[in-house]
């Protein structure tokens, strides 16, 4: 099988641990073997080491201090450490003690919150997986990657559509309910549903409480479930200062996938044209953006602006440094750059850009409108931000 060589760079110093968060599936374990092969290697979704655990967490300082030194000069890897909270009061022991590193795996931290989990006080740098961006990717397909996804499998494979149907039920709802994160399942099943139509748009909890027979309150916490599962992420409105005129409360939410959006609602694009390529292209560029801004441990924020009149720019980074809007046409027109205009009088953004399906590169009114390949390009390259 061919190897892909991914953007994450984990360089750890002496004596320094690492957790390591990623829906399932993105490429973690892989990852981690390719890059660690001499470390010692627990995987909690094996059933006998699972066990072992639960019952008595100690069993790991013992192993470990049976150990030969020299076998540890490699950090020490715990996959699905979420599965065993308990092991982390003695993982925190032995990087105290005896100076042990560790990078520990998972796909969700929000059942150690829950729990009160230790989560080693500071002692553990924070790394993410997502699935493929450009950057990996040789000959990259456009359509394939908004149908298939990128998620690693899903992205190689022909027969995709099995594929991401098993996953949607046997990982995205039952990690969720195995997980005890929620006891209504019929009603978090509906939530699901209705969230996946109303992806990308701004949330009216109202209304998907109604369609879900819940409350409000328990829709903003499903929200937050599958934001603490890794599994989507909030989108929040660009506010500098109040404004009357402009949305400053509503959020967007987005799925980590493309393909697996898709596949919620049915939608298979077939061609670079209209309103469903519209929405997944946006949320195509929108991925590429998260990964660059963890991968590049740039930390900067990404939301977006909108009028109550309906002028929309789709990302606004860094506090309003950089304003980008994505069309997916092959031609933008003046109606295109009416909202980014806009934005752009009101806030006076360092930088402005229309990413689009055009082919050659232009610039109008100080705007540059950039073929989405060319603009990834600069992106990765530190052009943008």
């Amino acid at each position: 099988m061919k190897t892909y060589k991914r953007l994450l760079n984990i360089r750890l110093p002496r004596e320094q641990s690492a957790f390591l968060w990623g829906a399932r599936k993105t490429g973690k374990t892989v990852y981690l073997k390719q890059f660690f092969p001499e470390s010692i290697y627990y995987d909690l979704l094996k059933t006998d080491e699972y066990i072992s655990f639960i019952n008595k967490p100690y069993l790991l300082r013992e192993q470990l201090l049976a150990v030969e030194k020299g076998k540890l000069n490699h950090p020490v890897i715990i996959d699905e450490i979420q599965k065993v909270p308990q092991l982390l009061d003695e993982v925190h022991w032995l990087i105290e003690n005896k100076g042990i590193r560790f990078i520990l795996c998972g796909s969700s931290a929000r059942k150690l919150k829950r729990g009160k989990a230790n989560f080693l006080g500071g002692r553990a740098w924070r790394f993410e997986m997502f699935p493929f961006v450009t950057e990996e990717l040789d000959n990259f397909n456009l359509l394939r990657g908004l149908n298939h996804g990128f998620i690693p499998s899903h992205y190689i494979q022909d027969n995709y559509k099995k594929t991401i149907k098993a996953y949607i039920e046997d990982y995205l709802k039952q990690e969720v309910f195995e997980e005890g994160l929620t006891r209504n399942i019929p009603a978090f099943s509906r939530f699901f549903d209705s969230m996946a139509y109303s992806h990308g748009e701004l949330i009216n909890y109202s209304n998907i409480a109604r369609e879900c027979g819940v409350d409000s309150k328990t829709v903003r916490e499903y929200y937050q479930i599958l934001s603490d599962t890794l599994i989507g992420t909030m989108l929040e409105p660009f506010k500098r200062r109040q404004e009357r005129q402009v949305i400053n409360k509503a959020p967007k939410f987005y799925l980590f996938d493309a393909g697996v959006a898709g596949a919620i609602v049915h939608r298979e694009i077939k061609e670079e044209r209209g309103e469903q390529f519209g929405k997944a292209f946006e949320h195509f560029i929108l991925m590429e953006l998260l990964a660059h801004r963890s991968y590049r441990e740039s930390d900067y924020q990404i939301n977006f602006w909108r009028t109550k009149s309906g002028l929309e720019v789709d990302f606004i980074l860094n506090g309003g440094q950089v304003a980008i809007e994505v069309k997916g046409t092959s031609l933008v027109d003046n109606s295109d750059l009416k909202a980014i205009k806009k934005f752009r009088e009101e806030y006076k953004p360092e930088k402005a850009f229309v990413v689009c399906n055009e082919s050659i590169p232009r610039v109008s009114d100080n705007i540059e409108i950039f073929p989405w390949r060319i603009f990834l390009r600069k992106l990765w390259d530190g052009d943008v931000i």
